[in-house]
């Protein structure tokens, strides 16, 4: 048999040595961490595997290199499985979904207790469902609580809008403040998407007004405020929200101010007021008319006084040129006093009737 030279056979003990060694260390430090690990959660493992919920212990390490928290996990199981949901590993609700929920940021709790209120009020609610509901913002619990046990609203809500009744007119003028409470329950199935409550109190109050406003009188709604509701609940105006309206009821109604007269009143006087305008123009412009008329027979009579300074003028020129004698002249002028003393005689007598 071939003998091993001295050197090689003493390096080939080292490798081996170190080898060895290395193995060592290895599964030291892997003995290590699984007595870290199954001391840190064997507790919850034991928990799991007491009340069936399917939780391994690699499934409980692997949550804490992925920053999931092991005791929502494990605590969210137990209660799926004592609840008797479905926790199957492919079809149910296994830890790697309530993993992934916790990591898109997910109330894993809220999810498992409405998923739990759902399965006992026999309201059809999955997993899927109800992590969809959570992550775009809805409380999910309270939606099946609420759909469940349905809650009222006031119309209007007085923290939301900071009015306490509708005012609404009917055909007569007369005014009416009305108070409603709505009665509503959660539509799981409209509540991704659906409109919020907001939506409901406006539609509600809309129709209410619309519905005030179709009657002749007001007696008609004081009579029956039933027919309001009637109304109201036909419109159907749950349509696209995330709640169903059980019923509406008036809470109350009170007669406010006749605004029909008062709308007349202020139609009069606004009336009284064009005709007041209407008026007033027709005077101004009878007052420039009459200024007008002023200028024209002042303008007329400058012409005058130009054409009397002209008939001196005209005297002389026909003296000079024979048209004209002295005897023409003085006929003339017992012409223009005969009439100057008929027409001081006529003004005396219009002043003496006058006196008279």
């Amino acid at each position: 048999m071939p003998v091993l030279m001295p050197g090689l056979q003493n390096s080939s003990w080292t490798w081996l040595g170190m080898v060895m060694l290395a193995l060592g260390l290895f599964g030291t430090l892997v003995l290590i961490a699984f007595v870290f690990f199954f001391l840190r959660y064997f507790q919850l493992w034991f928990q799991a595997y007491m009340s069936v919920a399917d939780v391994s212990l690699l499934s409980l390490i692997r949550m804490h290199f992925t920053k999931v928290n092991p005791n929502v996990v494990v605590q969210a199981k137990v209660m799926s499985a004592q609840a008797g949901l479905n926790i199957d590993r492919n079809t149910g609700i296994s830890t790697r979904r309530l993993e992934a929920h916790y990591l898109a940021g997910g109330n894993v709790m809220n999810v498992i207790h409405a998923i739990i209120a759902a399965h006992r009020a026999e309201i059809p609610l999955d997993f899927d469902q109800a992590a969809a509901i959570d992550l775009a913002g809805r409380d999910v619990l309270d939606a099946v609580q609420t759909s469940v046990y349905p809650k009222v609203i006031d119309c209007p809500d007085p923290a939301r809008s900071g009015k306490t009744t509708l005012s609404a007119i009917t055909k007569n003028g007369i005014e009416l403040r009305v108070r409603a409470r709505v009665t509503v329950r959660t539509n799981i199935s409209q509540l991704i998407g659906g409109a919020t409550e907001d939506t409901v109190i406006a539609r509600v109050g809309e129709a209410i007004i619309s519905s005030i406003g179709s009657a002749e009188t007001h007696f008609q709604v004081l009579e029956n405020p039933d027919m309001i509701t009637r109304v109201v609940l036909s419109r159907g105006l749950d349509a696209q929200t995330a709640f169903e309206i059980v019923s509406i009821d008036i809470a109350d109604i009170d007669v406010g101010e006749n605004i029909g007269a008062r709308l007349q009143s202020d139609q009069a006087e606004a009336d009284t007021r064009v005709a007041r305008a209407q008026a007033e123009r027709r005077r101004a412009e009878a007052i420039a008319e009459e200024q007008q008329m002023r200028a024209k027979v002042a303008e007329n009579q400058s012409h005058l006084v130009l054409a009397e300074a002209e008939v001196p003028k005209a005297m002389a020129d026909a003296f000079r040129k024979g048209n004209m004698g002295i005897m023409d002249y003085y006929r003339m002028k017992n012409i223009k006093a005969d009439t100057s003393m008929r027409d001081s005689i006529a003004k005396g007598g219009d002043t003496k009737n006058k006196e008279s």
